[in-house]
């Protein structure tokens, strides 16, 4: 049985953990509203972008001069996955969980015999992939000295994408990460992003005519490598407030644990003292009696 003096440590040590864990609580909560804001701020933008998208290609589906990006290499061999977390922990399966889609993807690929790249955005998928994907990670963007999430990054991010592209190292590219639903669910997502894939429209919806100068084609492809880095600027968005409502819950239920472990160390210290107590007064009564 553990000593008084231990129990007191102990009850010490939770109690203070307990703060730390209340204190993250709070800042996760203050940092969630304005990451939310921005992550909704962004969805109208980037769905009129692919809207706009799918109107203009589906004028030129077929189209021999129709761009890569849109149309594809023509093959399906090399993937490249972007896989995009967070860059700290204690948030739950936040990390996990996109990861767990992506080695999904990765087994899937690799069954059915195709290559596959993996491009990490965010330290910690990085650190859970090269465990078991050492040799098919390609790039790590590391975002732990960025203090304010801009388009900045995703430009960056996407450059290097499109240069891969370029120079023929994959044919098929897919984003991983966390879309935020609520402060207690976070989805995690695959989206192909190259060759671009829009949302088929309804087969009864009239569709507009529009009439474009320049061309489609010229319009794509300055609007296409832009798209690319704003899916990527939404998922880096997204994947910033699921961080933050993933920790702010996390923070919560450890709080909560800490505090039951408290009520419990407390009662068997009291125990522990009462029996101590106890004790000493048998001792002294039998002293007594033996006088």
């Amino acid at each position: 049985m553990a000593s008084l003096k231990e129990l007191r440590n102990r009850i010490a040590s939770v109690k203070a953990t307990q703060k730390i864990t209340k204190a993250m609580q709070m800042v996760a909560a203050a940092k969630l509203r304005r990451a939310q804001q921005a992550a909704e701020a962004a969805r109208p933008y980037a769905s009129r972008m692919e809207t706009v998208l799918g109107n203009l290609a589906a004028g030129i589906v077929g189209n021999a001069q129709a761009p890569v990006l849109l149309a594809g290499t023509g093959r399906a061999e090399t993937h490249l996955l972007l896989v995009c977390t967070g860059e700290r922990g204690l948030c739950g399966a936040f990390n996990t969980s996109i990861v767990r889609l992506a080695r999904e993807k990765t087994q899937s690929l690799l069954a059915d015999g195709k290559e596959v790249k993996i491009f990490c955005v965010g330290r910690k998928g990085y650190d859970q992939l090269r465990r078991v994907y050492p040799d098919h990670i390609v790039e790590l963007v590391d975002l732990r000295a960025v203090r304010t999430l801009g388009f900045k990054e995703a430009q960056d991010v996407a450059t290097k994408v499109l240069a891969m592209l370029d120079r023929g190292e994959f044919d098929v590219c897919t984003l991983f990460y966390s879309n935020f639903r609520s402060v207690i669910q976070q989805e995690p997502v695959a989206q192909q992003i190259i060759p671009a894939s829009f949302p088929e429209r309804e087969a009864d919806a009239a569709a507009p005519v529009y009439e474009y100068e320049p061309a489609e084609e010229e319009i794509l492809a300055d609007l296409l490598p832009r798209n690319v880095a704003v899916q990527i600027f939404r998922a880096l968005l997204e994947n910033q407030a699921s961080f933050y409502g993933a920790q702010m819950s996390a923070m919560d239920n450890a709080t909560r644990n800490a505090g039951d472990m408290i009520k419990k160390q407390t009662l068997t210290y009291n125990r522990t003292r009462q029996a101590m107590i106890t004790k000493e007064l048998i001792e002294i009564i039998s002293g007594a009696e033996a006088l």
